[in-house]
């Protein structure tokens, strides 16, 4: 299992979206499990991947927890 966070300046809308096109159908593949507009989780393939976002006035807190998908999520973190 893996905990990571990252700063970002990105609206928290445009983070669950990228998250979507990197982890779900278009990407990995994950089934999206559930999704509001700090949040969103996915499963598949044995694993999981939740994302949520803290949204601060001037930037934003991307946290980050995943099994079985440590490599995607690093390089997810690494494209914010």
């Amino acid at each position: 299992m893996l905990k990571i966070a990252k700063q970002t300046k990105l609206v928290p809308e445009e983070v669950i979206d990228r998250a979507l096109k990197f982890f779900g159908k278009g990407g990995w593949g994950l089934e999206e499990k559930g999704r509001n507009p700090c949040c969103i989780s996915f499963e598949g393939i044995g694993g999981h991947v939740s994302i949520s976002i803290d949204d601060k006035e001037k930037h934003r807190i991307v946290d980050l927890e995943t099994r079985e998908f440590e490599y995607p999520a690093k390089k997810f973190l690494e494209k914010l």
